[in-house]
Order: C-alpha cells, then sequence, then structure tokens
C-alpha cells in the first residue's frame, strides 16, 4: 500500500531541475541516488514540507509528523543528551515523555549518557543520538539525508543496521551518494540523473545485505558506473 509521495516537477529559478515524475513510496526503505545537485535533497525536503529554494508544480501527499535526520546531528551544546532527545517534541509544543527518551537512549546503545553534554560523545555516538531523536516523534514518515556518510566506515555500518532495525514497520526515504547503502538497505531505489526519476531494480533477500556478499559489490559498482554516466 502506498502512503506518501510526491507527483509533479521541481523548478529552480524559473528553470525546471526536474521533468514531470511520480514518487511513491511504501512501507520499508526507498532510497533515493544521483550526482551532487540533481536535486535529491529538494525532493526529501519537498515531501517533508519544509522550505527549500525551488519551486514545485504538483501535488505532495505527506505525513502529520516527520522524523528527520541528516549528516549533521544538530545537536544543542549546552543541552544534555536526554534534553537534546526531548527536544523537537518540546519544540513542536508536545509534551515530551523523559522515561520513553532513556527507554530511546537504551535502544540505541546509550543507557549510561543520558547526562553527557555533546562535547563529550564520538560522531558514531551523537549520530546514536540523532537517531533517538527522531524515533521521539513517533513518525511513521523518515527522511534520512545522507545520515551515515560522514561517519568512518566501521561506525557507518553499524548506524546503518541500527537505523533499519529501529525504523522497522515505517516509510524511510534515504538520500544517498553511496550505491552500496542503497542496495543493502533499500527495498526500492529511484535514480535522479538528467532531471528525471529512473526506477532501479533493488538486490533481493534479506536486508541489510553482508558487506561480504559479491553480488552487492558487483552491483554496486555497476550502479556508480551509471551514476557517473561512464556505464
Amino acid at each position: 500500500m502506498t502512503h506518501y509521495g510526491l507527483s509533479g516537477t521541481v523548478l529552480l529559478e524559473g528553470e525546471r531541475l526536474i521533468d514531470p515524475f511520480v514518487l511513491s513510496l511504501r512501507t520499508g526503505w526507498t532510497a533515493l541516488l544521483g550526482p551532487s545537485g540533481s536535486g535529491k535533497s529538494t525532493l526529501l525536503r519537498l515531501l517533508g514540507g519544509l522550505q527549500c529554494e525551488a519551486g514545485f508544480e504538483g501535488s505532495r501527499n505527506g505525513a502529520a509528523r516527520v522524523g528527520w535526520m541528516a549528516q549533521s546531528d544538530l545537536m544543542q551544546p549546552r543541552l544534555s543528551v536526554l534534553h537534546n532527545v526531548m527536544l523537537v517534541e518540546t519544540l513542536a509544543g508536545r509534551k515530551p515523555d523523559p522515561a520513553r527518551a532513556r527507554d530511546l537512549l537504551a535502544a540505541v546503545g546509550l543507557a549510561g549518557y543520558v547526562a553527557r553534554k555533546p562535547g563529550a560523545l564520538s560522531g558514531g555516538q551523537r549520530q546514536r543520538v540523532a537517531l533517538a531523536r527522531t524515533l521521539m516523534s513517533e513518525a511513521d514518515l523518515i527522511l534520512l539525508d545522507e545520515p551515515f556518510s560522514a561517519l568512518d566506515p566501521a561506525t557507518r555500518q553499524t548506524m546503518q543496521d541500527l537505523a533499519h532495525e529501529q525504523f522497522a514497520g515505517r516509510t524511510v526515504l534515504l538520500v544517498t551518494h553511496d550505491p552500496a547503502e542503497a542496495l543493502r538497505l533499500c527495498d526500492a531505489i529511484w535514480l535522479l540523473k538528467d532531471r528525471a526519476l529512473h526506477p532501479v531494480d533493488a538486490l533481493g533477500g534479506c536486508k541489510p545485505h553482508d558487506l561480504a556478499d559479491p553480488a552487492l559489490a558487483i552491483t554496486a559498482s555497476r550502479l556508480l558506473d551509471d551514476i557517473r554516466g561512464t556505464a
């Protein structure tokens, strides 16, 4: 069943950034790949109902609550880890439940970090806090804008696996430059290139795929060539 999506045309400074398209999302993970500047993050922001420089002509089927996780953890340095997890709910005018925030921190492996400040955390730990904060919203639609790209390879894989586990049963749209990330996590993949959205065959089987899977490496290499225009 399709829950959310966009259809229409995206304009930037009076010219088409993306030709007429239909982007439909189902429960599970969908990846949006493409070269830098192609409009991936713009589509993500439009779907989330967020402000962006581009204009949109079409229809949007969004969600009342949207979870957002980006490359930057956006933590407030003066607040504790616990209060950073509750911050978005507070800003939205809802009363956050500290007990739930603690449970979410425990779920992402940070049970003993509730009183710490962001400056005392590693990059991977800060992204775990961002993941807990995203879960705190109880949103059905989760938008991920390259949230793992700044992490070292081992931490990136751990965070990918953790996010995949924690966002089970929700609709997730992941913007990424990494074909291997898209293939190992996602049930559906779209390539945004030359102002158009193109469907890409995802890998079958259970997700996340093992990074040592030869099929993952071969398919990711071919997809990267397609993105670069060297296929």
